[in-house]
């Protein structure tokens, strides 16, 4: 089967290599994002697909736009039996979808129609699913809206983080993909359309909702530190600065000391230091990192900041 895959980061790197490993299938070209800056100094970079392509020789193409002829020119010149997408970061136009004999195949890191959308993983942890899972798809011109070719349902670590359960997933879904691919192919399995009334949307992650609401409980604050790694991660203030917090829910001890203390106080003992949150919970904190500074622990935290019992975060 001639292939077409398209995609940019790591997540996107395993299926790629499982299409290049199995013999039925002919990958005639990887498409990725323009190379761009990238990391903390923003060094103009290869994606970790075109990394992944060029260590197998394959051909890369790296257009600004899908939607320009140029486009068109390269898939129909091609005329592959099917583009596979994952993660590419760009809308692909009605007119390349037509151009392979099967269509295009997008893995999604859902069971959808749920968490439709850019960011399916964080907000499953956020919103403290239990579970989650893959669906490989037929791409149509909608937003994760095309009918389902197979789907894989995974459970969700009580600790894992966005990072973590996304390198599990992509690791999960390269041979989903190739399954999917030669069932799809030989005729075992038919698309099936999504139940849109069962939809939800998984929108893209922006800094601010990092910030703590001190409000939620201390298992909903969890679920943020996890679902929010790396980026934008779990915020709030501190006498005055933004700074990043780590921790998890702790049982209450019944603490005379917490009676009464507003959301985000702190109460210290000789053993930890805990966060009060929203319904009475507690975070114990592990960890802090004051914008500007190095992350440290939450002991020598509190012996720099002098940090004393119903002093607040989030003030």
């Amino acid at each position: 089967m001639r292939i077409v895959f398209c995609g940019t980061p790591e997540f996107a790197v395993p299926a790629l290599r499982e299409l290049f490993a199995k013999p039925e299938f002919a990958v005639e070209a990887v498409v990725t994002q323009p190379d761009r800056p990238r990391g903390r100094g923003q060094r103009i970079s290869a994606s970790p697909v075109k990394e992944a392509a060029t260590e197998a020789g394959a051909r890369i193409y790296q257009p600004e736009s899908m939607k320009s002829d140029a486009a068109r020119d390269f898939f129909a010149q091609i005329k592959p039996d099917a583009a596979v997408i994952i993660a590419y970061g760009q809308i692909i136009p009605r007119r390349l979808l037509e151009i392979p004999r099967l269509g295009w195949m997008n893995l999604h890191a859902s069971l959808l129609p749920k968490y439709r959308g850019a960011a399916p993983i964080a907000w499953a942890i956020i919103n403290g699913e239990r579970k989650t899972g893959l669906t490989t798809m037929q791409l149509d011109p909608g937003l994760d809206t095309g009918p389902i070719l197979q789907q894989r349902e995974i459970e969700i670590g009580d600790e894992e983080t966005a990072p973590e359960l996304a390198g599990r997933m992509a690791k999960l879904g390269a041979p989903l993909v190739a399954e999917s691919l030669m069932q799809w192919d030989r005729g075992e399995i038919a698309p099936i359309p999504q139940d849109s009334t069962k939809a939800s949307y998984a929108s893209i992650l922006t800094k601010e909702q990092g910030r703590i609401d001190w409000g939620q409980t201390a298992g909903e604050i969890y679920n943020r530190i996890r679902g929010l790694a790396p980026w934008p991660g779990a915020f709030t203030t501190f006498r005055g600065r933004l700074c990043h917090i780590w921790g998890r829910p702790r049982a209450a001890d019944g603490n005379d000391a917490a009676i009464g203390q507003e959301p985000g106080s702190v109460i210290v003992s000789d053993a930890a230091m805990d966060i009060i949150c929203g319904k009475g919970t507690r975070l114990r904190l592990e960890a802090v990192q004051i914008e500007g500074r190095k992350r440290i622990g939450a002991r020598e935290f509190g012996n720099g900041a002098r940090l004393g019992s119903g002093e607040r975060f989030g003030g």
